[in-house]
């Protein structure tokens, strides 16, 4: 199967010094192609400003009707601590510049809920706790006392004791 060639134009060029980079649209003409991979616009967009692939993120690309063009999006970072610094996680994702971690959807079930319990920086504390029992104490009459130990996986244990 013969590769047939793309041409790659870029339109409406800015560099965007608070964003340390160049952002321009792109316009890809493919005639005889269904679409172009984002990796070989990304390589020529590299090649055509003389930075590396790592700094370069199109996206946003939508095929005319009835094929043969395309238009999107690109941005070219100044250095890679730039992109990561500015550029949204999921592009950064896409990219393979950044690591997701997988939680199963229980654990962030469990966590949400527990999440629903706590008021202002308790918040932040439950987000971050490690493997150990939180200990609360509540009072709840004057001559009783519950403790309460909520474990990682959302389990209550009370214990009630008299107070003489």
């Amino acid at each position: 199967m013969v590769r047939v060639k793309a041409t790659i134009r870029t339109r409406k060029f800015m560099t965007n010094r608070l964003l340390c980079r160049k952002q321009m649209v792109v316009d890809v003409l493919h005639p005889g192609r269904r679409v172009v991979a984002k990796t070989e616009i990304r390589d020529k967009l590299a090649r055509m400003y003389k930075a590396s692939k790592d700094t370069v993120f199109p996206f946003g690309f939508h095929t005319k009707f009835g094929g043969g063009r395309t238009t999107g999006f690109a941005v070219i970072y100044d250095t890679l601590a730039y992109a990561k610094r500015f550029e949204p996680k999921y592009r950064l994702v896409r990219a393979g510049l950044l690591e997701v971690k997988k939680v199963a959807r229980k654990q962030r079930k469990e966590r949400k809920n527990r999440m629903k319990k706590a008021r202002g920086t308790a918040k932040a504390k439950l987000a971050s706790a490690s493997k150990k029992v939180r200990n609360l104490v509540l009072d709840v009459t004057w001559m009783w006392s519950v403790q309460m130990y909520v474990s990682l996986e959302g389990c209550v244990v009370c214990t009630a004791v008299h107070v003489t």
